[in-house]
């Protein structure tokens, strides 16, 4: 414990400071070059949306090959930088010696520049497969986070043979890599090749194989109990917060969210120790045996002259590192902004909420209200509904006869706006909302573009328009929301004719009956489908075709769960809050999702 300390403290800034740096500028540099690596793979190979019927054909698609290849080197080198980075640190923290992040940076890219020798040609396969195995309760480093997907490791428990292989292979490889847990110490202390490394290791770990283990173990246990207590430590907060506020109902609104802005910090922080802590052991075990075995313990030295080498060549990563960061940090702005890291994998997509005609569970349908309630919700979508008046006004409005919703037996085609104005579409859901006006299309993408929600603006007509769909389209290019919108329609020549005049706007053709090669209706974007309808062979052939797939209208948890089950894209319903929660669960641990419904019972 003492020479845990001690390595771990003499350069904790450097250390943590590093560690901060380098995950923030992967989240800017590495995460967007992937995935615009992904799209140019995909979309050259041919593959517009990858499902589980096809994957197995991509994955052997020779393109596929190599931009695994390539991602691999990569991920493998830039983990690589990391790990030595810290190894640099900690071995200068042992010697007693400060050392900067500038200083511990550059050595340790130099050392790692030697894994594209031959001879340490298996160095990837440590790097890659270690890492995992020393993160059992928390994953650290940025390639522990790439792991397999859990529909994968689903289909594998579901088979007994490949569940026996699964567990040998992972057996094998413990065993494999604990032998080998030295190897990157010496390869980067000492400068040995990798094969020297691997047997320089297995013979330092000969006589201590379990206490290591154990002391690994118990690391990871620490760190991830830490964890919890980040965790347990928010819910208490939470409800000595809620003792004291009272029974608020935007906080019980806001529970879940908050849970998960705790989450997020606690795995940042948790983040930040982790990688350091796990190599801290490792440098620690490595140290005590060399002065068990008499052994002469290396060390990294630099001179004078070698530092003024080595801050040239910074100087020059340093440009790099500037440009690459503007370059990739200008596209994961405009990609956030404009929704552009939608990657079209089925199983790894999170899926979207519409609120239908606003939160009209709780507000009068279609009006403002609504739209602002479904933004408290945190709806993703709002579904509405589009009329034309006589005088040509674009009205939010589902059915084409006034009656129901204002109590006037008109139709929209022989009102004008400045009548439809005076009419009170609250009344008729409850006096609470007496005065609630029809509002504009205009009024809600203001709206809209104002509280970054996106609209599915679904067109009703009725064959008394003028120049419906271009109107429509129209203004969705005046408030430059086109990347914001869907524009859909149960008549498929409207959906025809949006397309038409601007192929720039997504289409989605809503059908209550979905059968057959439903393909052909070509000038869809996506389908909105009657959830009765929707199947699995619906799902994978609007998947494979590269499209959306949106299912309506569901109200309860057996059917939000089917669909979730099924993979569709979005799903459009009246209870925002039971579909988002379902959609969480669902991508939850079962732990966080039992402290959620705790949360949630107790605040009721």
């Amino acid at each position: 414990m003492k020479n845990l300390k001690k390595v771990l403290g003499y350069n904790i800034k450097s250390l943590l400071g590093f560690e901060f740096i380098y995950k923030l500028l992967s989240t800017i540099i590495f995460v967007p070059l992937f995935l615009m690596l992904f799209k140019f793979i995909t979309n050259i190979s041919g593959y517009s949306y990858l499902t589980f019927e096809n994957v197995v054909s991509f994955l052997l698609n020779p393109l596929t090959l190599l931009f695994i290849f390539i991602l691999l080197v990569l991920i493998t080198f830039y983990t690589l930088i990391d790990i030595s980075t810290i190894i640099v640190i900690l071995d200068s923290s042992y010697q007693e010696k400060k050392i900067s992040i500038k200083e511990a940076f550059t050595v340790a890219l130099l050392k790692s520049l030697r894994v594209f020798h031959f001879k340490n040609i298996l160095l990837p396969f440590l790097v890659i497969f270690l890492i995992p195995f020393l993160n059992f309760g928390i994953s650290s480093s940025f390639i522990s986070t790439i792991k397999i997907p859990e529909f994968i490791l689903d289909y594998i428990k579901n088979n007994g043979t490949l569940l026996m292989l699964y567990i040998a292979l992972i057996f094998i490889l413990s065993i494999v890599l604990f032998r080998w847990l030295f190897s990157l110490h010496f390869f980067l202390l000492e400068d040995c090749n990798f094969k020297e490394a691997r047997k320089r290791s297995i013979n330092l770990s000969k006589k201590n194989k379990i206490k290591d283990f154990l002391s690994i173990l118990l690391t990871q246990t620490v760190l991830f109990i830490m964890y919890v207590l980040f965790i347990l430590l928010g819910i208490v907060l939470i409800i000595l917060i809620y003792k004291w506020l009272g029974k608020v109902n935007i906080f019980g609104n806001l529970s879940i969210t908050v849970i998960w802005l705790l989450i997020a910090v606690s795995f940042i922080i948790v983040t930040l120790l982790s990688t350091p802590v796990s190599y801290s052991i490792i440098s620690v075990l490595y140290y005590k045996h060399k002065e068990k075995n008499n052994e002469d313990i290396k060390h990294i030295k630099v001179n004078s002259k070698e530092k003024k080498k080595l801050n040239k060549k910074l100087n020059v990563v340093k440009y790099v590192v500037i440009i690459l960061t503007i370059f990739s940090g200008s596209i994961l702005t405009y990609s956030v902004m404009n929704d552009k890291y939608d990657l079209k994998i089925e199983h790894v997509r999170t899926i979207e909420v519409t609120a239908h005609r606003g939160a009209s569970a709780k507000y009068p349908e279609n009006t403002m209200s609504a739209f602002r309630g479904a933004k408290e919700l945190g709806t993703d979508w709002i579904e509405l509904d589009v009329q034309q008046t006589k005088d040509k006004k674009l009205i939010v409005l589902h059915d084409t006869n006034l009656k129901r919703t204002t109590g006037v037996n008109k139709n929209t085609w022989e009102v004008t706006y400045d009548e439809v104005e005076k009419l009170d579409a609250g009344s008729f859901f409850s006096e609470e909302f007496k005065g609630e006006k029809i509002p504009l299309l205009e009024e809600v993408i203001e709206f809209a573009k104002e509280n970054d929600v996106k609209l599915n603006i679904e067109l009703k007509p009725t064959g008394n328009e003028t120049d419906f769909e271009s109107s429509v389209v129209d203004i969705i290019n005046k408030y430059d929301f086109a990347s914001k919108c869907v524009v859909t329609s149960q008549v498929y020549s409207v959906v025809e004719n949006v397309k038409a005049y601007d192929k720039n706007i997504k289409t989605v053709y809503v059908m209550s009956l979905a059968y057959g090669d439903i393909l052909k209706f070509e000038a869809a974007d996506a389908f909105s489908i009657e959830a009765s309808s929707i199947t699995k062979k619906i799902v994978s052939m609007v998947h494979g075709a590269g499209k959306d797939i949106y299912a309506w209208t569901l109200n309860t948890e057996s059917g939000i769960n089917n669909m979730i089950n099924l993979n569709v894209d979005n799903i459009i319903t009246d209870d925002i809050v039971l579909a988002k929660e379902l959609i969480y669960s669902s991508k939850t641990s079962s732990v966080i999702q039992e402290y959620i419904k705790y949360i949630n019972k107790f605040l009721k």
